[in-house]
């Protein structure tokens, strides 16, 4: 069943400059018509020694343009080599970690989880416009207050209303009576048909949504609904502290999910995946009749590098690595909340979470200043946050909590 297996430095290589060799090469083919070249020689020179053990580097001067959806079948044979490696990384991604079925998912490497999460909501206003003859005015995107402003962003250029499900201001849990009364609004308003966007991990608080909640909410009020899960920041950490959830395929009712590498896989920014159930990808084809297999996504021409550089990352590490490191940060966040708990401050942590959000009314804002905490808002803030990462060790960590204690 597994896909995802460890490779070695020299293997990882291996696999990149074969794949690299696949493609068109804008080196030396005859590739006149293409509209794109390697990145300028005279800035970017090709022949440095060193590209011979860099092969995300050397991807990036050969620049492959790995414009469309290639886990449908044609896409642009100018690049078949290193689409083969985006292929593999997603199928890691949906069935590995994800857990859905062999080759039931098509997706993409996206700019980033803003674009991947309006491509979903894009998707399904496509849909309910094709199936059911839905005028924009009727569809709506229903989310909790604490999820990205990637949502609002896509209220604002997709023109669908947005509608916001309150959370408790301590738990940053949604409840089943907050849900209800946001449907009310919305129907009310003559809303027949909802986006809903449950999170795994919100940005500021690491908070997860009882995805049961929508579900059985929406079936109770008979609506027309499709579920999308924002695992933006939580994709890459949340399903290896939690075996057992319902955030991802293995729910029926889960048909797309955001992930982000620029994150928790370190990865360069323009490193999102977009990954959906198979047949719903034709909701946004727009017919571009020059690029080889159409294009199915909103970003266009995209960099193969991203891929190969998300690839790469997870074949270092393979599955066992990743899940200790995720479960080695997950400790220095118990470590972190036990000093809190001694200093008596007032926190928030979803369970194992690395995110470690802070009441404000306890930080003075010349520690917050000194030590980069973000807060949820930048005028008079209430929450402070932590998040802790590779590089944000207990050393590091520790002189917060004297600053903390002193000011005390």
């Amino acid at each position: 069943m597994h896909i995802w297996k460890k490779k070695s430095r020299e293997e990882i290589k291996e696999c990149i400059f074969k794949a690299l060799n696949e493609n068109t090469t804008y080196f030396g083919d005859h590739s006149l018509g293409v509209p794109g070249s390697h990145l300028d020689s005279k800035v970017f020179p090709e022949d440095a020694p060193f590209l011979n053990d860099a092969p995300f580097i050397t991807t990036l001067l050969h620049n492959p343009n790995h414009i469309g959806c290639h886990t449908q079948g044609v896409s642009e044979s100018f690049f078949k080599g290193t689409q083969s490696i985006e292929r593999e990384l997603l199928e890691v991604c949906a069935v590995d970690i994800l857990k859905g079925e062999k080759n039931s998912v098509d997706g993409y490497v996206a700019s980033g989880g803003t674009e991947a999460n309006m491509q979903a909501i894009w998707i399904y206003r496509n849909y309910y416009q094709e199936e059911f003859g839905a005028k924009n005015s009727e569809i709506a995107i229903i989310s909790s207050e604490d999820s990205h402003y990637s949502m609002a962003k896509a209220s604002n250029i997709l023109s669908l209303s947005y509608y916001r499900v309150a959370v408790d201001f301590d738990s940053r849990l949604i409840n089943k009576s907050n849900i209800q009364s946001c449907i009310d609004k919305a129907t009310a308003d003559g809303k027949k048909y909802f986006v809903v966007i449950s999170n795994m991990m919100t940005t500021m608080f690491g908070s997860v949504d009882p995805i049961e909640l929508y579900t059985s909410t929406f079936e109770e009020n008979n609506l027309e609904y499709k579920m999308h899960i924002d695992g933006a920041y939580g994709g890459f950490f949340f399903p290896f502290a939690h075996k057992k959830h319902a955030l991802d395929f293995r729910n029926p009712k889960v048909t797309s999910v955001t992930l982000d590498a620029h994150k928790m896989l370190q990865a360069p920014y323009g490193t999102g995946i977009f990954l959906i159930r198979k047949e719903w990808m034709k909701y946004a084809n727009t017919k571009a009749d020059y690029v080889e297999g159409d294009d199915f996504t909103m970003i266009g021409s995209r960099s193969g590098a991203n891929a190969i550089a998300i690839w790469m990352i997870l074949m270092t590490y393979g599955p066992y690595g990743m899940n200790e490191k995720i479960f080695i940060l997950s400790k220095r966040g118990d470590w972190f909340t036990h000093k809190l708990d001694e200093l008596g401050i007032k926190y928030y942590r979803s369970e194992a979470s690395n995110i470690i959000t802070m009441k404000a009314d306890a930080i003075d804002a010349n520690i917050a200043k000194k030590y980069g905490l973000v807060p949820d808002v930048h005028d008079q803030p209430k929450w402070y946050k932590v998040v802790i990462m590779e590089h944000v060790t207990i050393e590091k960590l520790e002189p917060l909590i004297t600053d903390i204690k002193n000011s005390l």
